[in-house]
């Protein structure tokens, strides 16, 4: 029996702009992308868009300030604007962990929909239950890309692609260059799979912080950081995990019991398990990353159950369904972003977004006790209101001349990848893909060589934030 990898489409298998991948940041390039007049498809594996967001428990956003200043806007923050107009989130608030300025809590079934509202209303197509199979290049452009899906093997075509795999696959398959983890061992950060319960009295969990202040080292200077927000996140219950710890009752390293209250009331997403030595772009690694998260999930759901106050009536929700990865391949673009230019506020020219998250990097290895240490912590943080700059050349690359790279896979060193990582700015970092993508097929460019200055007023106009 032949097999034909020609077939088309509904929509036609041409198209200007082809985004892989339908996580936050695919999703808002995309968007971008067809707001500025372009034939628009997103691949994505899951069945709706969001990635992390909505299909790993990942939450809340954090952050969309610097200071008192928002400076993720644009279609990113036009996304939390429309889901608390729809009471499907509270918005921006005070961030009571203490690790940055705000958190956005969210209602995750809610993202679904809006993203992929906003995406239609754009006038782009999305193509859900497909993954990316190979990638045809010539002559340092893409040509195809091969897809895999319930209909078998197809193939679509683009003028200019985005990679928003989170991963890296469609630039490094390629033939982009690469870091994998840190260079020098590509040791990836751990992986997280996330927990989310209900009926959770969150009442009864800030009474417990107050009179238990050995439990929560986070509040030392300021005790009273817990009643500034009506949305709870916290870090601690060290003595408690420790004791479970030390009998073998959790069976991984982890310094504190770390969760979030979502948008609902008495939900919360429990961000404690760590796995440790697995690699996201291993599909064997990846399956047993999948396996030990669930593993430590029931672990830590017995533990909350039976010894944390607050939660005796709780009952788990849902894990994962996949487990989150902080860091894998990180593309060698024109520009590499370090942990010097982030910590150093460096300014460039071609800068497409801000951000202003410390530098947090889970320790491949696990517990390391000087980075958990006040001093090492506070190292990492940016003075109050500084901002750093994320320039366009971290998001092109040399060798690829039709493709932009956008996500948690940029240019950037191990180390800078910890700050640039979180949802906000890969939010930000989408919606300068997109609009770039726009202007190379309009103009008939590669991606490296579109003219800043009319990305950075197009973003602009679309109501992004740029301090130019």
């Amino acid at each position: 029996m032949s097999t034909s990898y020609e077939t088309g489409n509904q929509q036609g298998d041409k198209f200007d702009v082809v985004v892989a991948g339908g996580g936050i940041s695919g999703a808002i390039a995309g968007i971008a992308a067809a707001r500025c007049g372009m034939k628009t498809l997103v691949i994505e594996q899951y069945g709706f868009l969001g990635g992390n967001l909505t299909a790993c428990g990942v939450g809340p956003m954090m952050t969309f300030h610097v200071g008192e200043k928002q400076v993720i806007q644009g279609i990113t923050g036009e996304l939390i604007e429309r889901l608390v107009a729809k009471g499907k989130s509270p918005g921006h608030v005070f961030d009571t962990t203490g690790t940055t300025y705000t958190v956005t809590p969210f209602d995750a079934e809610a993202m679904k929909l809006e993203l992929e509202q906003m995406l239609v209303e754009s006038g782009g197509t999305v193509l859900y239950h497909t993954m990316l199979a190979a990638v045809d290049t010539c002559e340092g452009e893409i040509t195809g890309l091969l897809l895999c899906n319930k209909a078998g093997l197809s193939k679509v075509y683009g003028t200019v692609y985005i990679d928003a795999t989170g991963d890296g696959d469609l630039s490094a398959w390629a033939g982009v260059e690469f870091a994998l983890g840190r260079e020098e061992d590509h040791a990836c950060q751990p992986m997280t799979m996330k927990m989310k319960m209900c009926n959770v009295d969150i009442a009864r969990i800030r009474s417990f912080i107050k009179e238990n202040p050995e439990e929560f080292p986070r509040y030392r200077e300021n005790p009273s950081m817990i009643d500034q927000s009506d949305k709870l996140s916290t870090g601690g219950f060290v003595q408690t995990l420790k004791e479970a710890q030390h009998k073998g009752e959790i069976t991984f390293n982890r310094e504190e019991i770390l969760f979030f209250e979502t948008n609902n009331p008495g939900e919360v997403i429990v961000n404690t398990t760590r796995v440790q030595g697995c690699t996201g772009t291993d599909p064997w690694s990846l399956s047993q990353a999948e396996m030990e998260g669930r593993k430590q999930t029931a672990e830590l759901e017995r533990l909350l159950i039976q010894r944390v106050p607050g939660f005796e009536n709780a009952f788990v929700e849902y894990t994962g369904p996949s487990i989150g990865v902080r860091s894998s391949r990180q593309i060698k673009g024109l520009y590499r972003i370090t942990l010097e230019d982030l910590l150093y506020c460096k300014k460039f020219d071609d800068v497409i977004a801000h951000g202003g998250y410390p530098i947090d990097i889970h320790p491949p290895e696990g517990e390391d006790p000087e980075e958990s240490t006040d001093e090492n912590r506070k190292r990492r943080h940016l003075p109050w209101g500084s901002m750093y700059h994320i320039p366009y050349s971290s998001m092109v690359n040399g060798r690829v001349h039709n493709l932009i790279t956008v996500g948690r896979c940029i240019s950037a060193t191990f180390e800078a990848q910890g700050a640039i990582r979180l949802t906000p700015i890969a939010g930000a970092i989408g919606h300068a893909g997109g609009v770039a993508a726009a202007l190379a097929v309009k103009n008939g460019e590669k991606t490296s060589e579109i003219n800043i200055s009319t990305l950075q007023r197009t973003l602009k106009e679309q109501g992004a934030y740029l301090a130019i």
